[in-house]
Protein backbone atom coordinates (compact mmCIF):
# COMPACT_ATOMS: atom_id res chain seq x y z
CA UNK A 1 0.00 0.00 0.00
CA UNK A 2 1.78 3.30 -1.24
CA UNK A 3 1.84 5.49 2.17
CA UNK A 4 0.32 8.32 2.82
CA UNK A 5 1.88 12.00 3.65
CA UNK A 6 0.31 11.53 6.90
CA UNK A 7 1.40 7.88 7.65
CA UNK A 8 4.75 9.12 6.44
CA UNK A 9 5.05 11.64 9.19
CA UNK A 10 3.87 9.30 11.84
CA UNK A 11 7.32 6.99 10.81
CA UNK A 12 9.27 10.44 11.17
CA UNK A 13 7.58 11.62 14.18
CA UNK A 14 8.19 7.93 15.58
CA UNK A 15 12.03 7.50 14.77
CA UNK A 16 12.84 11.11 15.97
CA UNK A 17 10.78 10.59 19.44
CA UNK A 18 12.71 7.11 19.77
CA UNK A 19 16.18 9.44 19.38
CA UNK A 20 15.03 12.13 22.12
CA UNK A 21 13.87 9.37 24.33
CA UNK A 22 17.25 7.39 24.15
CA UNK A 23 19.11 10.54 23.94
CA UNK A 24 17.33 13.65 24.37
CA UNK A 25 19.19 16.72 23.37
CA UNK A 26 18.35 20.14 21.11
CA UNK A 27 19.00 18.39 17.67
CA UNK A 28 16.22 16.05 18.80
CA UNK A 29 13.78 19.17 20.39
CA UNK A 30 14.40 20.89 17.04
CA UNK A 31 13.40 17.94 15.33
CA UNK A 32 10.30 18.04 17.24
CA UNK A 33 9.79 21.38 16.03
CA UNK A 34 10.69 20.94 12.00
CA UNK A 35 8.07 17.78 12.71
CA UNK A 36 5.08 19.73 14.48
CA UNK A 37 5.97 22.42 11.17
CA UNK A 38 4.92 19.48 9.16
CA UNK A 39 1.80 18.61 10.85
CA UNK A 40 0.35 22.50 9.91
CA UNK A 41 1.04 22.30 6.42
CA UNK A 42 -0.59 18.94 6.45
CA UNK A 43 -3.78 20.45 8.41
CA UNK A 44 -3.19 18.87 11.36
CA UNK A 45 -5.18 20.03 14.52
CA UNK A 46 -3.56 19.83 18.20
CA UNK A 47 -5.86 16.24 18.92
CA UNK A 48 -4.43 14.70 15.66
CA UNK A 49 -1.29 15.46 16.83
CA UNK A 50 -1.92 14.41 19.94
CA UNK A 51 -3.20 10.90 18.42
CA UNK A 52 0.36 10.59 16.50
CA UNK A 53 2.23 11.39 19.41
CA UNK A 54 0.64 8.55 22.11
CA UNK A 55 0.74 5.87 18.96
CA UNK A 56 4.25 6.76 18.62
CA UNK A 57 4.86 6.29 22.57
CA UNK A 58 3.03 3.43 22.95
CA UNK A 59 5.31 1.85 20.20
CA UNK A 60 8.04 2.59 21.89
CA UNK A 61 6.95 1.03 25.08
CA UNK A 62 7.80 -2.98 25.58
CA UNK A 63 4.90 -4.71 27.17
CA UNK A 64 6.75 -5.97 29.99
CA UNK A 65 8.02 -2.74 31.07
CA UNK A 66 7.69 -1.11 34.38
CA UNK A 67 6.26 1.47 35.59
CA UNK A 68 9.55 3.39 36.27
CA UNK A 69 10.48 3.10 32.50
CA UNK A 70 7.09 4.03 31.51
CA UNK A 71 7.28 7.36 33.78
CA UNK A 72 10.33 7.90 32.43
CA UNK A 73 9.77 7.48 28.75
CA UNK A 74 6.51 9.37 29.16
CA UNK A 75 8.82 12.24 30.87
CA UNK A 76 11.24 12.52 28.01
CA UNK A 77 7.96 12.37 25.14
CA UNK A 78 6.05 14.69 26.88
CA UNK A 79 8.89 17.68 26.08
CA UNK A 80 9.26 15.96 22.59
CA UNK A 81 5.80 16.70 22.33
CA UNK A 82 5.67 20.06 23.93
CA UNK A 83 8.27 21.07 21.39
CA UNK A 84 6.17 19.53 18.46
CA UNK A 85 3.05 21.19 19.53
CA UNK A 86 4.80 25.47 19.22
CA UNK A 87 3.87 25.05 15.35
CA UNK A 88 0.47 23.91 15.81
CA UNK A 89 0.13 26.60 18.62
CA UNK A 90 1.48 29.33 16.34
CA UNK A 91 -0.88 29.15 14.36
CA UNK A 92 -3.89 29.06 16.75
CA UNK A 93 -2.65 31.86 18.25
CA UNK A 94 -2.56 34.08 14.51
CA UNK A 95 -5.98 32.27 13.95
CA UNK A 96 -7.24 33.93 17.63
CA UNK A 97 -5.28 37.43 16.81
CA UNK A 98 -6.64 37.59 13.28
CA UNK A 99 -10.23 36.77 14.84
CA UNK A 100 -9.63 39.57 16.92
CA UNK A 101 -8.81 41.55 14.49
CA UNK A 102 -12.04 40.67 11.97
CA UNK A 103 -13.93 41.68 15.05
CA UNK A 104 -12.72 44.90 15.58
CA UNK A 105 -12.80 45.70 11.73
CA UNK A 106 -16.70 44.49 11.46
CA UNK A 107 -17.62 46.63 15.06
CA UNK A 108 -15.91 49.46 13.08
CA UNK A 109 -17.92 48.89 9.72
CA UNK A 110 -21.15 48.71 11.68
CA UNK A 111 -20.59 52.17 13.14
CA UNK A 112 -19.38 53.51 9.90
CA UNK A 113 -22.05 52.40 8.49
CA UNK A 114 -24.75 53.65 11.09
CA UNK A 115 -22.57 57.14 10.96
CA UNK A 116 -23.41 57.09 6.90
CA UNK A 117 -27.28 56.29 7.00
CA UNK A 118 -27.10 58.82 9.83
CA UNK A 119 -25.54 61.42 7.13
CA UNK A 120 -27.72 60.41 4.28
CA UNK A 121 -31.05 61.43 6.49
CA UNK A 122 -29.50 64.49 7.62
CA UNK A 123 -28.40 64.95 3.58
CA UNK A 124 -32.09 64.52 2.55
CA UNK A 125 -33.30 66.59 5.02
CA UNK A 126 -31.23 69.36 4.00
CA UNK A 127 -32.22 68.73 0.26
CA UNK A 128 -35.97 68.54 0.77
CA UNK A 129 -35.67 71.72 3.05
CA UNK A 130 -33.57 73.57 0.02
CA UNK A 131 -36.36 72.64 -2.21
CA UNK A 132 -38.82 73.88 0.21
CA UNK A 133 -37.03 77.23 0.37
CA UNK A 134 -36.36 77.70 -3.28
CA UNK A 135 -40.16 76.89 -4.22
CA UNK A 136 -41.32 79.48 -1.56
CA UNK A 137 -39.24 82.12 -2.92
CA UNK A 138 -40.18 81.47 -6.38
CA UNK A 139 -43.42 81.96 -5.34
CA UNK A 140 -42.55 84.94 -3.43
CA UNK A 141 -40.64 86.44 -6.32
CA UNK A 142 -43.95 85.42 -8.88
CA UNK A 143 -46.01 87.18 -6.48
CA UNK A 144 -43.57 90.40 -5.70
CA UNK A 145 -43.39 90.79 -10.10
CA UNK A 146 -47.15 90.92 -10.40
CA UNK A 147 -47.34 93.67 -7.44
CA UNK A 148 -44.33 95.45 -9.11
CA UNK A 149 -46.34 95.55 -12.07
CA UNK A 150 -49.62 96.68 -10.70
CA UNK A 151 -47.98 98.89 -8.66
CA UNK A 152 -46.51 100.66 -11.95
CA UNK A 153 -49.59 100.56 -13.96
CA UNK A 154 -51.06 102.45 -10.84
CA UNK A 155 -48.27 105.12 -11.36
CA UNK A 156 -48.90 105.25 -14.93
CA UNK A 157 -52.61 105.78 -14.29
CA UNK A 158 -51.20 108.35 -11.66
CA UNK A 159 -49.62 110.25 -13.87
CA UNK A 160 -52.35 110.66 -16.27
CA UNK A 161 -55.35 111.65 -13.86
CA UNK A 162 -52.73 114.22 -12.85
CA UNK A 163 -52.48 116.03 -15.88
CA UNK A 164 -56.45 115.75 -16.39
CA UNK A 165 -56.51 117.65 -13.06
CA UNK A 166 -54.31 120.17 -13.77
CA UNK A 167 -56.12 120.84 -17.10
CA UNK A 168 -59.62 120.93 -15.87
CA UNK A 169 -61.98 123.42 -14.77
CA UNK A 170 -62.60 123.73 -10.58
CA UNK A 171 -65.94 121.09 -10.39
CA UNK A 172 -63.97 118.36 -12.93
CA UNK A 173 -60.53 118.55 -10.51
CA UNK A 174 -62.67 117.92 -7.47
CA UNK A 175 -64.10 115.13 -9.04
CA UNK A 176 -60.87 113.99 -10.76
CA UNK A 177 -59.33 114.39 -6.92
CA UNK A 178 -61.89 112.07 -5.24
CA UNK A 179 -61.71 109.58 -8.18
CA UNK A 180 -58.02 109.45 -7.85
CA UNK A 181 -58.21 108.95 -3.83
CA UNK A 182 -60.44 105.98 -3.97
CA UNK A 183 -59.51 104.47 -7.13
CA UNK A 184 -55.77 104.43 -7.09
CA UNK A 185 -54.55 105.41 -3.36
CA UNK A 186 -56.87 102.72 -1.73
CA UNK A 187 -55.07 100.02 -3.80
CA UNK A 188 -51.91 101.52 -3.56
CA UNK A 189 -52.19 101.41 0.24
CA UNK A 190 -53.35 97.85 -0.18
CA UNK A 191 -50.16 96.80 -2.30
CA UNK A 192 -48.09 98.59 0.33
CA UNK A 193 -49.72 96.44 3.26
CA UNK A 194 -48.74 92.95 1.13
CA UNK A 195 -45.29 94.38 0.19
CA UNK A 196 -44.65 94.62 3.71
CA UNK A 197 -45.34 90.46 4.90
CA UNK A 198 -43.76 89.67 1.78
CA UNK A 199 -40.49 91.46 2.98
CA UNK A 200 -40.57 90.05 6.26
CA UNK A 201 -40.91 86.26 4.70
CA UNK A 202 -38.41 86.66 2.60
CA UNK A 203 -35.80 88.75 4.54
CA UNK A 204 -33.74 85.51 6.11
CA UNK A 205 -33.80 83.64 2.55
CA UNK A 206 -32.92 85.94 -0.64
CA UNK A 207 -31.33 89.33 -0.46
CA UNK A 208 -32.53 90.05 -4.35
CA UNK A 209 -36.15 89.63 -3.41
CA UNK A 210 -35.71 92.01 -0.28
CA UNK A 211 -34.30 94.85 -2.48
CA UNK A 212 -36.95 94.27 -5.53
CA UNK A 213 -39.63 94.65 -2.26
CA UNK A 214 -38.08 97.38 -0.93
CA UNK A 215 -37.81 99.07 -4.45
CA UNK A 216 -41.73 98.61 -5.11
CA UNK A 217 -42.32 100.04 -1.68
CA UNK A 218 -40.80 103.23 -2.08
CA UNK A 219 -42.67 103.38 -5.63
CA UNK A 220 -45.85 102.75 -4.19
CA UNK A 221 -44.74 105.62 -0.81
CA UNK A 222 -44.09 107.87 -3.93
CA UNK A 223 -47.36 107.50 -6.05
CA UNK A 224 -49.13 107.90 -2.36
CA UNK A 225 -46.50 111.41 -1.81
CA UNK A 226 -47.58 112.72 -5.26
CA UNK A 227 -51.98 111.87 -4.64
CA UNK A 228 -51.58 113.95 -0.99
CA UNK A 229 -49.51 116.60 -2.54
CA UNK A 230 -52.25 116.73 -5.45
CA UNK A 231 -55.58 116.20 -3.43
CA UNK A 232 -53.86 118.92 -0.74
CA UNK A 233 -53.30 121.69 -3.51
CA UNK A 234 -56.87 121.42 -5.08
CA UNK A 235 -58.44 121.35 -1.45
CA UNK A 236 -59.63 118.30 -1.45
CA UNK A 237 -60.21 116.26 2.05
CA UNK A 238 -57.27 113.58 1.63
CA UNK A 239 -58.14 110.28 3.53
CA UNK A 240 -56.00 107.37 3.38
Amino acid sequence: MKPTPLSKLGEQYMAALRSHVEQPSSASLQAAHSLGGKAVALGLETLDLAKLHDHAVEKLLPPDCTSEVRDTVALKAASFFAEAMLPVEKTHRVALEASVELTRLNQTLARHTVELADSNRVLKLHISDRKTTQAALKQSERATGKLLKESRLLEQQLQAMARKILSGNEEKRKKMSLHLNEEIAQPLLGIHVRLLALKKEAAANHSGLTKEITITQRLVEQSMKTIKQFVLEYGIPYEA
